[in-house]
């Protein structure tokens, strides 16, 4: 399976680099992230739930970062196997700068086995697109809070980048929620219907799901 796209987030370049390879700011907006941390020089061992069509399960995987350049680009493989399957990819992932924001491009392989690859090449591809779109927003909103704390600590008389830093090191940092796994699995869901269903078939369609889901919802509580 092939995977490539890009992304736009709202901040420089440096900041999103350093986003981006921070395990601790992955691990807390990456949806279905459970855990994430530095095992060895740019190598990275976590824990991911995931779903995909109807199966779900658990991945425990490890990340490898090579041919860094500082701040522009950088390889990757994963490895990862749980429950659902194993997943075995390779990617690189280059940033520039486009005036006051920041774009992302990525090109990768993938291939996978067991239970999720029974779902389909086209689920998949749709399901992996909306995973990283997701993942990548969540990035960009963590980005964009980040930001709000260092103009607070500018306005607040910081000068100096080592100013700024000790300024934003005192200030409470306000945190980025990522989508739960209920919201998260409904996000791929409606990824996944805009590839699949035609436009003009896709609010009837839209409305029937929320009406059942609704009716599902009103079943439990009565319960």
């Amino acid at each position: 399976m092939e995977i490539s796209g890009n992304y736009t987030f709202d901040a420089p370049q440096e900041m999103v680099w350093q986003a981006m390879l921070n395990p601790e700011v992955l691990s807390s907006v990456l949806p279905g992230s459970e855990s994430l941390e530095l095992v060895g020089e740019d190598e990275y061992a976590g824990n991911l739930n995931v779903k995909v069509g109807p199966v779900q399960g658990k991945f425990k995987g490890n990340i490898k970062i090579n041919e860094t350049n500082k701040p522009d680009s950088f390889t990757m493989v994963v490895d990862g196997k749980g429950s659902p399957g194993f997943v075995k990819a390779t990617g690189a992932v280059k940033l520039s700068t486009q005036a006051a924001q920041t774009l992302l491009t990525y090109a990768g392989t993938a291939q996978v086995g067991g239970r999720i690859a029974s779902v389909g090449q086209r689920l998949l591809d749709s399901s992996a697109r909306s995973i990283i779109r997701q993942s990548l927003d969540g990035i960009n909103e963590y980005l964009k809070l980040q930001q709000i704390v260092q103009e607070a600590a500018v306005a607040g008389g910081a000068a100096t980048e080592e100013e700024i830093a000790e300024a934003v090191a005192q200030i409470e940092m306000p945190t980025y929620q990522p989508p739960s796994q209920t919201n998260m699995a409904l996000n791929v869901a409606k990824d996944v219907a805009d590839d699949f269903i035609p436009a003009q078939y896709r609010p009837t369609i839209v409305a029937v799901l929320v009406f059942i889901f609704l009716m599902i919802l009103c079943r439990i509580c009565k319960k």
